[in-house]
């Protein structure tokens, strides 16, 4: 997700202050990385140069509260953006296919590197469905989308595994 189309996105909802847009953004998306009122202000700067949003005029506020109102150019691009698919993110060269394939390759002990991996991956696991389970329902969305992902890299791990001397045989020849 871009900042950018994010901010647009919640300014369709009603001018907004920068502060206010973090806030929201926060609240909404920004769970685990929150952003910095740098990274706001400066996506705000770009979207107001591109066209995207304006500056709503405030009697009395001063110049350094700015209204933000998005423009019909970027509820345009908003909708633009919306339409589109994501494009979907095979792991076809992981980091952790690499590790496999290295601790093979330099005699350090694979299966032990998968035992951890697995591990982690099992403590996140119960973190995140924590979290889910008392969490609101943005928190379970994020949290079971999260879950999904580690889910498949466990399955992953267990065949790698179970296939680690074939893929020694395989890096080694």
């Amino acid at each position: 997700m871009t900042v950018g189309h994010a901010l647009l996105g919640l300014l369709e909802g009603g001018p907004a202050h920068g502060y206010d847009l973090k806030r929201s953004y926060d609240e909404r998306f920004g769970h685990d990385r929150p952003l910095h009122y740098g990274q706001v202000y400066s996506t705000l700067a770009r979207l107001l140069k591109n066209g995207l949003v304006e500056v709503e005029a405030e009697p009395g506020a001063g110049p350094e509260r700015k209204k933000y109102a998005i423009t019909q150019a970027g509820v345009s691009d908003v909708a633009t953006w919306l339409a589109q698919p994501e494009k979907p993110e095979p792991y076809l060269q992981s980091t952790l296919y690499t590790k496999v394939v290295l601790a093979l390759l330099t005699g350090h002990d694979a299966d032990d590197l998968l035992d951890t991996q697995r591990a982690e991956h099992l403590r996140l696991m119960r973190d995140l469905t924590r979290r889910r389970d008392s969490g609101d329902l943005a928190d379970q969305l994020i949290c079971d989308h999260a879950l999904f992902h580690l889910e498949a890299d466990l399955r992953w791990l267990e065949v790698t595994a179970a296939r680690v001397n074939q893929l020694a045989a395989h890096v080694r020849a």
